[in-house]
């Protein structure tokens, strides 16, 4: 089981880009943007009809193309669909970095995908856990009840939350209110997600946001969404990626600041104190952790 301390090791993705399976054109346009990590999609993009030829290309995509450094995650059809055990035969072969897996309730739902994905990668030779997982974690009413645990399986690496599924299980007829913010039962969900993703040591990444010509308020969603502890967010559009970049990696005035601070910590520390005067301000252990996490995020320091 992973801890707090594991989430030095993971691989932070800032902007994790969806792209329709068997779409050509967008998959091209895909590569030349700015996206930490693409989103294969199986699911919701592809229709029942085109399920089986979006799988072939996703497939041909994994082996032949040059993702140049992104990470390259295909989101499976759900288990209980005709589509999901066949997704995992067939992509385990082309080696994705993950699988973003959908639909999932509660812990035996991750071990039954966990099980197929471990017998594939016996079978095509890749190393034992080396496929991870990116679970949307609150698509069904029953989920928020059981994301810890969903969080802690060992072959989850992130966690995000899902407001569209869970808004059509619910009957809801909005998930915002008139001035744009979360309604409180999405509000809820999204930072049960958040806390059982910390509490496992596992990436919390923020949920799309849907309307794709308010950037302002994707920016603003974004700096919300960061100052609370996400450290990437699922996009839909290309002209997302910028900006949710630019939100989620710290600015050079925190960087200096953080720099700062744990310079200044070094000293005090040497001379046996741990709680300090800091630009004004009492700072402990706390303040220093906050001020790795902020170093981590840029590759200059761990989190340990």
């Amino acid at each position: 089981m992973a801890t707090d301390a594991d989430s030095a090791e993971l691989i932070l993705r800032r902007s994790v880009h969806f792209v329709p399976g068997g779409n050509e054109r967008m998959f091209e346009k895909s590569l030349g943007l700015a996206a930490d990590a693409l989103i294969l999609d199986l699911e919701d993009s592809v229709t029942p009809e085109g399920k089986a030829a979006a799988r072939d290309a996703v497939c041909d995509w994994l082996r032949q193309a040059d993702f140049g450094g992104r990470q390259k995650l295909v989101r499976i059809n759900p288990l209980d669909s005709p589509w999901g055990e066949a997704d995992i035969a067939a992509v385990i072969a082309g080696s994705p970095d993950g699988l973003v897996v959908p639909k999932v309730t509660r812990a035996s739902d991750v071990e039954s995908v966990d099980g197929l994905v471990a017998e594939q990668e016996r079978r095509t030779g890749l190393a034992t856990g080396s496929v991870k997982l990116l679970l949307i974690g609150t698509e069904t009413p029953g989920s928020a009840f059981h994301l810890p645990e969903l969080a802690a399986h060992p072959r989850v690496d992130g966690l995000t939350w899902g407001s569209e599924d869970l808004s059509a299980e619910l009957g809801a007829s909005a998930i915002r209110d008139a001035s744009g913010e979360y309604l409180e039962v999405f509000s809820l969900v999204r930072s049960l997600a958040l806390l059982a993703a910390a509490a496992a040591g596992k990436q919390p990444i923020d949920t799309i946001y849907a309307d794709v010509r308010d950037l302002k308020g994707l920016r603003e969603e974004c700096r919300r969404a960061a100052a609370m502890g996400f450290t990437g967010k699922l996009t839909i559009h290309p002209d997302q990626i910028d900006i949710v970049n630019e939100m989620f990696t710290p600015s050079p005035a925190e960087v200096a600041e953080a720099e700062e601070l744990l310079a200044a910590a070094d000293e005090h520390i040497r001379q046996g104190r741990i709680a300090f005067r800091f630009k004004g301000q009492m700072v402990d252990v706390p303040h220093l952790k906050r001020a790795r996490r902020i170093l981590a995020r840029t590759g200059g320091q761990t989190e340990d």
